[in-house]
């Protein structure tokens, strides 16, 4: 199989020095830049990337746009913070042309605070991330966009490490952002909380995510993790709860 990669980024010049060199079996790597004020792109090209200027109008678009650039028909799609694993480059690499097969799920592994999430809702859940553009492409979803695809999807076994925060400060950094983007979804899709319903629903959250999710598993951090979940999705409420009113 011809496989392109496309990657879309802003300031990761630390994670590409991590996830590049995993894919030095790729001769087409294209880098969707977001203005970055780093090395990003200089980092990108060291490690013979294609790079590409264009300001960040939402994942679905800017992933379209990637995806236009590359020059194989199947398309690898990785965040910059993502490295595969070595059993994943090898099962990749021994896959075969198939009419039936249009895409291939991922299993991605949660890294958080250093430690290798071996539970949980955010580790080794499929993520359809290898896909024929001849037979799908990505929706304009502004976030959490998603592949349609039509054929047959199939899974691979290697696993995605996704190294998702550098610290604490990093992720707040990313919360209000995606809080944002997540209320302004949920308010084009008609929905509504009540403002005490907002409140009350951290303790559930948190149950969920660590008890029921299964991060109690995953130490201190998975701790960690659920309570700054339950808290995303209580502010991302209390902020679809503020655009409600206006």
């Amino acid at each position: 199989m011809q496989i392109s990669v496309i990657i879309i980024a802003k300031n990761e010049a630390e994670n590409l020095k991590r996830s590049l060199p995993k894919l030095h079996w790729c001769d087409d790597i294209v880098l969707i830049d977001d203005c970055s004020s780093d090395q990003t792109e200089e980092i990108a090209k060291s490690f013979g990337a294609k790079v590409f200027q264009r300001a960040f109008d939402g994942f679905g678009t800017q992933k379209q746009y990637a995806v236009a650039q590359t020059i194989h028909p199947w398309v690898l799609n990785l965040d910059a913070d993502e490295v595969m694993d070595d059993a994943l480059i090898d099962e990749i690499l021994s896959l075969k042309e198939s009419e039936e097969v249009s895409a291939y799920e991922l299993p991605i592994q949660h890294v958080f605070l250093g430690k290798v999430f071996k539970h949980g809702k955010e580790s080794n859940y499929p993520h359809l991330r290898l896909f024929n553009k001849q037979k799908g492409n990505f929706n304009d979803a502004v976030v959490h966009e998603k592949v349609i695809t039509s054929g047959k999807t199939l899974r691979l076994k290697g696993k995605v490490l996704h190294y998702s925060y550098r610290n604490l400060e990093h992720y707040f950094q990313k919360f209000n952002s995606y809080t944002q983007a997540g209320a302004i979804k949920l308010k084009e899709k008609g929905k509504s909380r009540a403002l005490i319903l907002c409140i009350l629903s951290f303790p559930i959250y948190f149950f969920k995510h660590y008890f029921a999710y299964g991060n109690i598993f995953n130490g201190k951090e998975g701790f960690i993790w659920s309570y700054l979940n339950a808290w995303y999705h209580t502010v991302k409420y209390l902020k679809l709860y503020e655009l409600n009113q206006k």
